[in-house]
């Protein structure tokens, strides 16, 4: 299996940047692609960014388009997720997950996930 571990969550003002990680461990040939999730209170979990493990391809939601930016490095089997001009909608617990086929925006596309990270955005 793959484990996942996320890292780099908190609070921040709005405006301000966070850069969340996701190191993976195990079967790591295996990925396809790695993805990060978002869920808040009340709401269902929402896509927001993956990317290719073996090609430089991104895709992102469009609520977070020219804000956040996914990069991976594979020699470390982590991603990453580079946040700026943070809003208050932005608040949910951010998840790491990956894929090992050809992926969508849907959660249950994809097979290991992590534990989460908390990312408040607030005054």
């Amino acid at each position: 299996q793959v484990q996942l571990v996320e890292s780099g969550g908190g609070l921040v003002q709005p405006g301000g940047s966070l850069r969340l990680s996701c190191a993976a461990s195990g079967r790591t040939f295996s990925i396809y692609a790695m993805a990060w999730f978002r869920q808040a209170p009340g709401k269902e979990r929402e896509f927001v960014a993956a990317i290719d493990w073996s090609r430089v391809t991104t895709y992102d939601a469009d609520s977070v388009k020219g804000r956040f930016t996914i990069s991976r490095d594979n020699a470390k089997n982590t991603v990453y997720l580079q946040m700026n001009s943070l809003k208050p909608e932005d608040t949910a617990v951010y998840y790491c997950a990956t894929t090992r086929a050809p992926y969508g925006g849907r959660p249950k596309e994809y097979s290991y996930w992590g534990q989460g990270t908390q990312v408040t955005v607030s005054s």
